[in-house]
């Protein structure tokens, strides 16, 4: 499906460059799919004539805000602001149940290893503190049945991460038991299964929606922003979510 596919740009000048990465799509090549032959960095080469350099990560079924930059120097420049957590991310993720209004969770994580990306980490890391932000946008309930409940309950939250580890929003969020719809892998099988066959949404209903940056040479401050795709757009509509800026 990625042969002709053309990255959508949000931003791009001299030095950096963003795409809104689709849900399905690798970063850059991993042993999550050994087999893949497309990835964003690839693509994006092919795209704009000239190397590019990831300077943080999405997961494969996250959509959203990607950011590259075009040299090395403004690469290392702008990896710096991330470790320093001077960037914000903002995210937007349907989860089930119904959150409280707002709220942080403060949770460390052990680290997940990628074989091939993180072939040079220490496996033998402590958990490493970890802060997530969020807040309760909007709520649906809907009249079918789900294993002991009557009726189920989603709600959309605006997720924002104050450290960035390993799948930090996925395994926070199952840590609080509101576990974002359509994970395979920190989910819950009879939600995605739901929403599989009632609404065909076959990704994780998680989008990274806004970065927000200091440009490395000018020193202006940047919001990048990325719309949603056509599953999400469909299960606002179908969900009744008619929210203004997303």
């Amino acid at each position: 499906m990625w042969k002709d596919y053309k990255l959508e740009i949000l931003y791009q000048d001299g030095y950096l460059v963003s795409i809104n990465k689709p849900s399905g799509l690798l970063v850059h090549k991993s042993m999550i799919d050994r087999h893949e032959v497309y990835f964003a960095m690839m693509m994006l080469r092919d795209q704009l004539g000239q190397w590019v350099y990831p300077i943080h990560r999405l997961d494969k079924p996250t959509s959203g805000v990607l950011l590259f930059a075009l040299d090395s120097d403004t690469a290392r420049l702008m990896s710096e602001q991330f470790a320093n957590h001077t960037i914000q991310k903002t995210y937007l993720a349907v989860v089930r149940g119904y959150t409280d209004d707002d709220g942080v969770i403060e949770h460390a994580l052990v680290e997940k290893l990628d074989k091939i990306a993180d072939k040079k980490a220490k496996e033998d890391k402590e958990a490493q503190e970890a802060v997530t932000h969020y807040r309760r946008l909007a709520t649906v309930e809907l009249p079918h049945a789900l294993g002991r409940y009557e009726n189920i309950r989603y709600s959309l939250v605006e997720v924002m991460p104050k450290t960035g580890r390993k799948h930090q929003i996925r395994r926070h969020m199952k840590h609080i038991s509101h576990h974002i719809l359509g994970d395979t892998k920190y989910g819950r099988g009879e939600h995605n299964k739901f929403i599989r066959e009632v609404y065909n949404c076959n990704r994780l209903l998680l989008h990274a929606s806004k970065l927000e940056i200091t440009h490395p040479y000018s020193h202006e401050k940047l919001e990048i922003t990325a719309s949603l795709d056509e599953i999400f757009t469909y299960l606002f509509e179908e969900f009744g979510w008619h929210l203004k800026g997303i």
